[in-house]
């Protein structure tokens, strides 16, 4: 089955690579016209993670295309709302319509306790992982009503928002929140047909975990764990036995809610998870 979103476009956030990347990739693929952003930098100046680059953003676009659908990128900050605004709009203007919005653009670090977690570190995350998913939604959803024809939106918290981890207090209450915006946002919105989701991924193969403060943080006694020794511990989070999951795995889910194969499902939190949440 093939082309489920023909004729549609969709606004993803955090497009350049990861999770935001598969996202674009999955649904061009079902039909749908990209609107991409990402910041391609470094969030925070102290980030043990490697940050998006504006090549990374230059190659989701030739995927995209690849799949012979059209993309307007931009380079953006969820943070700002203006940008944002301005970068979907744009969009709109290129491709004519908006019917999808993913906000999946995040961040993650750990590794203190909530009472240790440095106000910076706190702002930081609050900023990207749930104001940023507000902006998101809120520059989009002027389009999803011009349309008339309802439309989708699809949040990305995770299973940090429905059950805690240690030393991730911060990114915990984020993804909690986003949760609470999903249902605020379908609540509001459902009255013009616009159904509002969420994902909420587990481990998933993507620079954001599979780094180097991640394996430690899970193998704090190993001097320099690599990715098999993270999957012995990873393996215990969840009911299957797995570790993590691929991209592709959420993006899957993420084209079910976009599509009409979901049309009455709204307000719904939905866990990819390996049955993590069992645990």
């Amino acid at each position: 089955m093939g082309g489920r979103l023909e004729g549609r476009v969709a606004f993803i956030s955090g497009a350049a690579r990861g999770q935001g990347r598969s996202h674009a990739v999955r649904l061009a693929s079902e039909g749908a016209d990209i609107i991409a952003v990402d910041v391609c930098g470094p969030v925070t100046a102290d980030s043990a993670i490697a940050a998006a680059t504006s090549a990374d953003l230059a190659e989701t676009v030739e995927l995209v295309k690849g799949q012979n659908r059209r993309i307007v990128a931009t380079e953006v900050d969820v943070r700002d709302y203006d940008a944002l605004k301005a970068a979907v709009d744009n969009g709109v203007e290129q491709l004519g319509r908006l019917d999808v919005v993913v906000a999946n653009a995040g961040i993650g670090n750990g590794g203190e306790t909530l009472d240790k977690t440095s106000e910076s570190d706190w702002q930081d995350m609050i900023d990207v992982n749930l104001a940023g998913v507000w902006k998101t939604v809120k520059a989009s959803v002027p389009h999803l009503l011009a349309s008339g024809n309802g439309g989708s939106v699809v949040l990305t918290s995770s299973v940090g928002g429905a059950k805690a981890y240690p030393n991730t207090g911060h990114y915990i209450a984020a993804k909690h929140g986003v949760i609470g915006l999903m249902k605020s946002f379908a609540v509001e919105l459902g009255a013009e047909s616009i159904r509002v989701n969420s994902v909420l991924p587990t481990n998933v193969n993507t620079p954001m975990f599979m780094n180097e403060g991640t394996m430690k943080l899970f193998r704090p006694d190993l001097e320099n764990p690599g990715p098999e020794d993270m999957k012995i511990v990873a393996q215990m989070m969840h009911v299957l036995p797995i570790g993590w999951v691929e991209p592709e795995d959420i993006s899957n889910a993420v084209l079910f809610l976009a599509s009409d194969e979901s049309r009455f499902i709204t307000g719904v939190a939905l866990p990819v998870d390996g049955g993590s949440l069992l645990k």
